[in-house]
């Protein structure tokens, strides 16, 4: 197998960009309000000069660049231009697994099946999405979907990785265990404590500690994919599209009434969204971000919404998400 995974580059910022060039030139940042409690969503490549990156609040943000430039995040109009994208990528690669708004996988076994024709097929999805979208994008080019992702995000922007068969656990060994796909806070917590620390350390743990550090089916999973081990194939029919609504309260609100009917009416406008797009749901749950503190834990609630035939992923929004902030994200996936 040859699959790409392509990642646009700073997706939403660089949508901002298209529609107002002057922004190219300052500290971008596409989040909540740096007054409050909002979160940074992505940021340009400007503003990650002064280390601000997605997940970071937007006060931080706004601390190291004071001159940063804050615009609301506009998810109708980057669903336009991702819909613009995909459209443009199948043309040159009919198989993609779209895995969110702006990051896929990309089948290139079947139409170049040497990886020397793989790169010329990837560096021509670059070319074309460039030419007629005006947007970058970063590809990996790998055995395997783990490695792809990996590779795509070395040298962003515009940027393109190949690993060669036979290099997958030498590519991923030096880097950080959290950058592993699979590998969690909770799970990088435990590894680091026991000196695991790098990818290339969890792929040489023996059976008995990788089962006393991650028992079961899981750690093994997390150990092949860290030698570069990862059968699974691209999911064309389960492709998730994630569409997020998310709202921030100027002030902590602890009335159990209150945050109820709050859910509630986010509920119905997602339920009005699926209804003029013809898309259905299957499950509606309530996911509390990761924290230390149990009472930080209550303040916080993430909404997640699965719809037919597809699964829902709201870990991008559950990790964006504050342990002190009352965000509501929701995540819908659906086919397109």
């Amino acid at each position: 197998m040859i699959v790409a995974h392509l990642d646009l580059d700073a997706f939403y910022a660089a949508v901002e960009e298209l529609e107002n060039p002057e922004l190219r030139r300052v500290p971008l940042i596409v989040g909540g309000d740096p007054h409050g409690r909002g979160v940074v969503a992505t940021a340009n490549y400007v503003a990650r000069r002064y280390r601000i990156g997605s997940a970071m609040s937007c006060a931080e943000a706004l601390r190291r660049c004071p001159n940063a430039v804050f615009v609301r995040p506009r998810m109708g109009l980057y669903a336009e231009y991702s819909r613009e994208v995909w459209s443009i990528v199948r043309e040159v690669v009919p198989t993609v697994e779209r895995a969110g708004m702006d990051e896929g996988y990309l089948d290139l076994g079947e139409i170049a099946p040497a990886f020397d024709d793989a790169r010329a097929l990837a560096e021509a999805v670059q070319a074309v999405v460039l030419a007629r979208t005006r947007l970058t994008c970063s590809l990996g080019v790998a055995t395997s979907k783990v490695v792809a992702k990996v590779a795509s995000d070395r040298r962003k922007p515009a940027g393109l990785t190949v690993v060669r068969p036979g290099r997958e656990a030498a590519f991923l060994a030096p880097f950080p265990i959290r950058l592993l796909p699979g590998i969690g806070p909770r799970a990088e917590e435990r590894l680091t404590a026991a000196g695991i620390d790098t990818i290339g350390r969890l792929a040489t743990l023996s059976d008995n500690d990788l089962h006393r550090l991650a028992p079961g089916k899981v750690g093994t999973l997390l150990r092949d994919r860290a030698r570069g081990i990862d059968p699974r194939p691209l999911e064309v029919s389960t492709e998730r599209i994630s569409i997020s609504h998310e709202e921030t309260f100027a002030q902590d609100v602890g009335d159990r009434e209150q945050l109820h009917d709050e859910l509630r009416r986010m509920a119905a406008r997602l339920s009005e969204h699926l209804r003029t797009r013809g898309q259905t749901a299957r499950t509606v749950t309530t996911k509390p971000p990761v924290s230390a503190s149990p009472s930080s834990r209550a303040r916080s609630s993430t909404v997640r919404c699965a719809t037919g035939p597809d699964r829902c992923d709201s870990s991008a929004s559950a990790s964006r998400t504050s342990p002190s902030t009352h965000n509501f994200p929701c995540k819908i996936a659906s086919n397109r």
